[in-house]
């Protein structure tokens, strides 16, 4: 959650008791991995991208061992995952993530599984993404932004590389493995440019996640030579990948604040991934209302919005002395398409959207092998909405056009 309670991307899951996956929750159809689709009469061709969608789950998995390795084998991890699980329950979410070693347990425990969702999620809308390729040099955040470090941007001065700018609000390690992931999937060399703005203090974990995604990940001193030449980095080289990260109060953003943010590298995605909901809950409609039409007013023409949360009830929340309950999405809509307020000012188009969507794991599918992690992890459902902005003559910061 990115407003004053301070949780790190939006409504957390509640943890499985067992500490496995509930078989019978589970859908009777669809693919665990929307590349897979459509491919039901031909099981060899199945096989085979199963196969790799497995190989691919497996690597994400691996990054996440190797950052948090020391984590993960650590004799007080059950009992700090306890205390993190008994906090996201009270919805306590300053005792959750106020702490920078809760941050990486929880990260090494639920981040797995939503960075694989999410990455599907860049996969299945790549289409409408390309359009926001550029070559030009990432200015995503401007440099009066404290804090900034660019360290090694060797990418900045590469003007033939095309380029996807990205401000995730309530962004952390699961948004940024997922660009990783989505960076290594794609056919042609594409870098990212990533800015990941939350109140918790999670610039630890990107550090420790950045340098896993960077680098080759450890393998044994007594392997061949040929494991070794193909022992690489899933994202390579380092530069391809530029995080940036912010520890600032979403709720907090206004007309003065917000375009320093968004930068002037032009159209940019925006991604709001299990935070809405929790903006809701903690800065009410009024506030949140507030934060989306800045970002309209703001946001340069032609960049998306993409919006991933919770489905069903778990996305309500409260309107009014009456405590009437509205889906997310529905006030979600209420605010991004209606009409603007004058006549050329920005507004919405809704692109895609998806009330219901299961991400199952590779290993979750007949044939595909099992999946390798410390901890047993789980399916997830979630709803999806994406947008485009459009109209308007000015720019992000009223003197440019789009």
């Amino acid at each position: 959650m990115v407003g004053k309670k301070g949780a790190s991307s939006g409504a957390k899951p509640k943890p499985s008791r067992t500490g496995t996956t509930n078989k019978k929750n589970q859908p009777k159809k669809g693919p665990a991995s929307l590349s897979a689709k459509g491919l039901e009469d031909e099981p060899d061709q199945r096989q085979v991208i199963l196969s790799e969608d497995r190989k691919h789950q497996q690597r994400v998995l691996d990054v996440f061992r190797y950052a948090f390795n020391e984590v993960l084998s650590s004799s007080s991890f059950p009992e700090t995952l306890q205390s993190v699980k008994q906090a996201l329950y009270d919805r306590d979410f300053a005792r959750a993530f106020g702490d920078p070693g809760h941050l990486e347990v929880y990260a090494a425990r639920w981040s797995p599984t939503r960075a694989l969702c999410y990455a599907s999620v860049l996969e299945r809308v790549k289409d409408h993404l390309e359009p926001l390729f550029c070559s030009t040099p990432s200015n995503t955040v401007q440099d009066d932004v404290e804090s900034v470090d660019r360290k090694g941007d060797a990418l900045a001065n590469d003007l033939s590389q095309p380029r996807l700018n990205i401000l995730s609000i309530g962004g952390g390690a699961a948004e940024l493995v997922a660009l990783g992931a989505f960076l290594n999937q794609h056919p042609t060399p594409l870098s990212g440019a990533i800015t990941l703005l939350d109140s918790g203090p999670w610039e630890a974990v990107i550090t420790k996640l950045t340098m896993a995604l960077t680098t080759p990940p450890p393998i044994s001193k007594y392997a061949s030579e040929a494991v070794r030449l193909a022992n690489t980095a899933m994202v390579a080289p380092p530069s391809q990948l530029t995080p940036t990260f912010l520890q600032l109060d979403a709720l907090a953003l206004d007309e003065d604040t917000l375009p320093p943010v968004l930068g002037t590298a032009g159209p940019l995605l925006i991604t709001l991934l299990f935070t809405l909901n929790e903006l809701f809950t903690a800065g009410g409609v009024r506030q949140t209302t507030s934060l989306l039409l800045h970002l309209t007013a703001a946001v340069p023409c032609g960049s998306l919005l993409l919006v991933v949360d919770s489905p069903g009830s778990y996305s309500e929340t409260t309107v009014g002395k009456e405590a009437k309950r509205y889906p997310m999405h529905w006030l979600l809509d209420r605010v991004l398409l209606a009409e603007p307020p004058e006549s050329g000012g920005r507004r919405w188009i809704k692109l895609e959207s998806h009330e219901s969507v299961w991400f199952r794991l590779a290993g979750e599918q007949q044939g595909a092998g099992s999946l390798d992690y410390p901890i047993a992890l789980e399916n997830m459902r979630y709803q999806m909405h994406l947008y485009r902005a459009e109209g308007g003559n000015q720019g992000p910061r009223g003197g440019e056009n789009n």
